[in-house]
């Protein structure tokens, strides 16, 4: 039961995140540390990132309804990617190194991993 409620409430927060880009899309920008966008820029800040919390949260939570370890890792690496990512724009391209939000990003993954070990035959997906 502990790994569907951890997925489930990773599952849960992402999706209030990726409910907020399209309700609100400046707060939720403003969350992420940034301003939003106009024109093509705010198409694309908003369709990427809800994309991005959308399919996490829908990983997490369907993977969490059918105990399957393999959705709820598929979560996890997308967060791990994001983390890699925001690490390297920040050793390649100048960006601040976004401390709080890696450290967010790696442990949700954490958490996701956890969960996915300990359904049955986790890892014969």
């Amino acid at each position: 039961m502990l790994p569907r409620i951890l997925s489930g409430l990773v599952g849960l927060l992402m999706l209030m995140t990726g409910l907020g880009w399209i309700t609100d899309p400046a707060s939720a920008a403003a969350n992420l540390g940034m301003p939003l966008l106009d024109d093509l820029g705010r198409s694309t800040q908003i369709g990427d990132f809800t994309a991005f919390f959308i399919a996490v949260a829908g990983f997490s939570l369907y993977g969490a309804w059918k105990e399957s370890a393999h959705w709820v890792r598929s979560a996890a690496i997308v967060l791990l990617l994001a983390a890699i990512f925001r690490t390297l724009s920040w050793l390649v391209h100048g960006a601040a190194f976004a401390t709080p939000q890696i450290i967010a990003e790696v442990v949700l993954a954490g958490v996701l991993l956890f969960a996915a070990s300990r359904w049955s035959g986790a890892t014969s997906e």
